[in-house]
């Protein structure tokens, strides 16, 4: 019975968007126990996966963990990370070992200088490709989230209705994914049904300010931002009606539940793979710029200080546009 370590540190998209491979390793490599290692704040993304049969965390010491993941003799171990302590564990296992192309070269040429020479694949396509040599192929399932029945959240006691609201992920790591909260108020107001507001503790403020300025709007605006768990928000998006969010986890987990998404892009582009995987999407962008992508990743306030991207985002056209459409496909709204 051959025994698998997959191993994927952060972060939450990052980790939901790995679930294929986990599923596929112990559905197709017969008799395979999986193990996926990561840090100890992502615990809930796998705790309640079925297809993990041992879950190992990293907390402040990696020796500790090294010493625990020697004593189960892998026969296999996946990298989907490809970092600096991915190599050391690697290393310090000795076992066969398959890793994760990043492509930050070609990531890099497209920061920099604008020139696209990354394949046209999803990264959950990318991360497949690293198990091909098990004969590990992709059942086109699409991602996994699993809520257990304690976290399902019951929609009356929130004065809502299955399909009938919408949830908006309003956070992101880094502010220059976000909407400015001008832009939130216009992507609120351009809806004609319940929204319900989904964030961590840090989006908290913003969900109250979005709210106070929505209350002349024919329907109401909840902040919950900072009040729910990770599955408590899973559940809000698995019974809305669709979901509007930026380039974040919340996204990814709205892709498993085959969600319809209207996914809203700022300095980061599709182009580096991490759309919605697998579910009818559209992209919101700003293609305009010259000046896009400034980062695989984001930062804290726009590099050049205007932050076109989002601030000149038509985001009436964009919605207007894709609603017109009688059988609307993913496409991109420039200024």
């Amino acid at each position: 019975m051959p025994k698998v370590l997959v191993l994927r540190f952060s972060s939450i998209g990052d980790i939901v968007l790995t679930t294929p491979v986990v599923r596929n390793l112990k559905q197709q490599l017969s008799g395979a126990e999986v193990h996926y290692c990561t840090k100890s704040q992502f615990r809930i993304l796998l705790e309640n996966n079925p297809y993990v049969d041992k879950a190992f965390y990293l907390d402040k010491s990696l020796n500790n963990l090294i010493d625990e993941l020697k004593k189960e003799n892998y026969d296999y171990v996946i990298d989907l990370h490809n970092n600096l302590r991915s190599s050391i564990i690697k290393w310090r296992l000795g076992k066969k070992s398959f890793t994760f192309d990043k492509l930050n070269l070609k990531k890099w040429l497209l920061v920099n200088l604008k020139v696209n020479k990354l394949p046209s694949l999803h990264i959950v396509d990318r991360y497949m490709a690293t198990v091909k040599k098990l004969d590990i192929t992709n059942d086109t399932k699409g991602l996994d989230y699993f809520i257990p029945s304690k976290d399902t959240v019951i929609l009356r006691n929130y004065g809502l209705e299955p399909d009938k609201y919408i949830a908006f992920a309003i956070g992101a790591q880094h502010a220059t994914k976000r909407l400015p909260l001008q832009k939130l108020i216009e992507a609120c107001s351009l809806q004609n049904m319940p929204i319900v507001l989904l964030g961590g503790k840090e989006d908290k403020a913003t969900g109250d300010l979005l709210v106070e300025a929505c209350k002349g709007l024919p329907f109401q605006v909840i902040n919950l931002s900072g009040q729910l768990s990770l599955n408590q928000s899973a559940s809000f998006l698995e019974q809305s009606g669709f979901v509007i969010s930026h380039d974040t986890g919340l996204m990814h987990i709205a892709s498993a539940f085959k969600k319809e998404i209207y996914s809203i892009w700022g300095n980061t582009v599709s182009a580096f793979g991490m759309y919605p995987y697998q579910t009818k999407y559209h992209i919101l962008e700003n293609n305009n710029l010259s000046c896009r992508p400034c980062s695989k990743i984001g930062y804290k306030q726009c590099p050049k200080g205007h932050f076109k991207c989002m601030n000149e985002l038509d985001l009436q056209r964009g919605f207007d546009d894709i609603k017109k459409q009688e059988n609307p496909v993913s496409r991109a709204f420039p200024n």
